[in-house]
């Protein structure tokens, strides 16, 4: 017989070679962390891990049935009720799911100890030699701080396509995870009604989930509360040569803002009930533009008011809701400066009034929550020195 012959091995491009490589050089610190049980981890090696049992315990799915899809049926109210049951239990599974997940990761750091991802912050002599590897160090004793997330879109961006809001890059600078309950939409008065009030009760009575109780609470919402479809009822006809403020009904507004208020005092009431040294950390938004841009089919949210009410240009509208944005942000300062154990991050301003500042109307680029991520960072390192890796 012939021997077969050795087929030449393919060329791989140099492009897709990097990043081949690279893939492999981000896998070898989650093999080598699975593979000693005994060394610290990353937030990141954590996350792997989890998934990785995750999928072991997990079967493959069932491939999807060929042919085309059958037409839809007709709706009736009985669908539409159905529907928005799925909807709701649909929530709740995604809750749960994110409670379970974040246990699994905090019980993975606790248990192994969490490495510093952030040598840079902490030189030393072996960084000044050009290729030197700097150690990476255990947590301070008291294990990674313990902190959950309630709020809007800020908080719960989408993340497969964006890198998500405030917080998934939160956890990644601080090194350790944030259970986020947050949910894009949210307003107070939804979420200091009687179904989400619950959880966060829940939350705050049961502590985390890996013991102790819950150190900070982060919180943002205000935002939906005062936009979209019933801005409508406070922003006043254009008039040419009226200042901002006099193109707001300021009584409807005031009313609008008394709801948003009386939601963050619950907030702070049920805090002092159930878990009076939880931090609560809120923060302002940034001047949005209203330019008429929505994302997922949603949205806009503030053009179509300024639109209906006359208003000539852009920056007759953005004007209107600086003047708003400022009102709630000096509203949430207040709040701050009367309760202990509240911190109000007022980052207004770290955006430059410009499109490439905003992904849409009412949601940062990906640089401007970085920036604002940033700004969480930093007060929290503050807040709680030496209880973070990073």
């Amino acid at each position: 017989m012939v021997p077969p012959r050795k087929m030449p091995k393919a060329k791989v491009p140099a492009r897709k070679a990097a990043r081949l490589a690279a893939v492999k050089r981000s896998a070898a610190p989650t093999a080598a962390a699975e593979t000693n049980d005994d060394g610290a981890v990353t937030l990141e090696q954590a996350k792997a891990i989890v998934a990785a049992r995750a999928r072991a315990r997990t079967p493959a799915p069932a491939g999807a049935a060929a042919g085309p899809l059958p037409p839809p049926a007709a709706t009736s109210l009985r669908d539409v009720a159905r529907e928005r049951k799925q909807m709701a239990q649909a929530q709740r599974r995604e809750q749960k799911q994110r409670i379970q997940d974040y246990k699994a990761v905090m019980q993975v750091m606790k248990q192994r100890g969490v490495q510093n991802m952030a040598p840079e912050e902490q030189p030393s002599a072996a960084a000044a030699r050009p290729g030197a590897r700097v150690p990476l160090t255990a947590a301070a004793p008291g294990g990674p701080l313990r902190v959950f997330a309630e709020g809007d879109s800020w908080f719960d961006y989408p993340y497969p396509l964006f890198g998500g809001g405030i917080i998934p890059r939160l956890e990644k600078r601080m090194g350790i995870p944030i259970l986020n309950l947050a949910k894009a939409g949210d307003e107070v008065r939804f979420m200091m009604g009687v179904d989400e009030r619950k959880l966060m009760a829940e939350q705050l009575s049961a502590g985390c989930p890996t013991g102790g109780e819950w150190e900070v609470l982060l919180f943002s919402g205000g935002g939906n509360d005062i936009v979209s479809n019933p801005m409508a009822l406070w922003v006043r006809d254009f008039v040419a040569g009226k200042p901002p403020a006099q193109l707001i009904h300021r009584p409807r507004f005031d009313a609008a803002l008394a709801i948003v208020r009386a939601g963050y005092e619950d907030l702070i009431a049920l805090r002092d009930a159930l878990s009076p040294r939880t931090h609560l950390v809120f923060h302002a938004y940034d001047f949005a533009l209203p330019d008429g841009r929505g994302v997922c089919h949603l949205g806009p949210w503030l053009k179509p008011t300024f639109d209906l009410r006359g208003f000539p240009t852009q920056q007759a509208g953005a004007e209107v809701v600086k003047l708003m944005l400022s009102d709630l942000a000096s509203l949430l300062q207040a709040l701050a400066t009367a309760h202990k154990g509240v911190t109000f991050i007022n980052g207004q301003g770290t955006l430059a009034p410009a499109a490439a500042s905003w992904h849409n109307e009412l949601h940062p680029s990906r640089q401007g929550f970085d920036k604002f991520a940033a700004l969480f960072h930093a007060r929290l390192k503050a807040l709680f020195p030496n209880r973070m890796p990073a």
